[in-house]
């Protein structure tokens, strides 16, 4: 405060608009709303923002380094399009991980978190039926995040989002085109219940065969939607 007056912090409004600007363009480009392919450019994302271009040129380079956006010279900038090398590659080092997470989580795993497992697993129920794919999708990060927390690996699971921005948007798709829910619903279940009753070898199959489900249905949707595919 100076004289009676607020000193606004430029650099700190700058920064929270940049945040502002990345959060809500990567969370368009996951949920599809901007499709793979799709031209954008920094004065109509700006303008539909209503912000300045600046903040938005930066998250313009955070999600061209995150694989997310393609920024081409003298041709502008389209939303990337699926690499389906990527989304095998993501996914083979999430699984590797992510099975002994779970078999850590079977030998010890807070009680508070068993709650917020279940309280998820609730939630994810309540989306059957809605037909909110980017709420389910949210719902499984969350999942999988309590997991991570659970057994202290918090830095692992944000290394690994920096690695599976593919991986993601495949199961976004999936997600978005297909209505069993019941499946993925019901293998998150099963995880609960197997690190409840502390069986971490049958809990780190489970959650072999959960991630592996991408896999099986890739192809699928490269024929479906060749335009989102590399």
């Amino acid at each position: 405060m100076n004289g009676g007056f607020y000193v606004i912090d430029k650099e700190a409004q700058r920064g929270s608009t940049r945040d502002y600007s990345y959060n809500k363009l990567k969370m368009k480009i996951l949920n599809l709303e901007l499709e793979p392919g799709t031209k954008i450019s920094e004065k109509e994302i700006a303008d539909e923002f209503n912000v300045s271009r600046t903040p938005v040129r930066e998250a313009f380079m955070k999600l061209a380094q995150e694989e997310l956006l393609d920024i081409i010279p003298q041709s502008g900038t389209i939303v990337s399009r699926i690499n389906l090398d990527y989304v095998e590659e993501g996914r083979f080092i999430r699984e590797k991980i992510e099975k002994e997470i779970v078999m850590l989580a079977c030998k010890d795993f807070p009680d508070d978190y068993l709650f917020r497992l279940e309280t998820n697993l609730a939630l994810q129920e309540l989306c059957i039926g809605k037909n909110n794919f980017y709420q389910l999708y949210e719902l499984d990060e969350e999942f999988h995040r309590i997991l991570f927390s659970g057994v202290g690996k918090v830095r692992t699971w944000k290394m690994l989002q920096l690695l599976n921005s593919h991986f993601n948007r495949l199961r976004l798709l999936r997600l978005s085109k297909d209505s069993n829910w019941e499946s993925i619903i019901s293998q998150h279940k099963l995880i609960y219940q197997l690190i409840i009753e502390k069986k971490p070898e049958e809990a780190s199959h489970m959650m072999e065969r959960h991630l592996q489900m991408a896999v099986f249905e890739k192809e699928m949707l490269k024929e479906k939607y060749p335009h989102y595919f590399i």
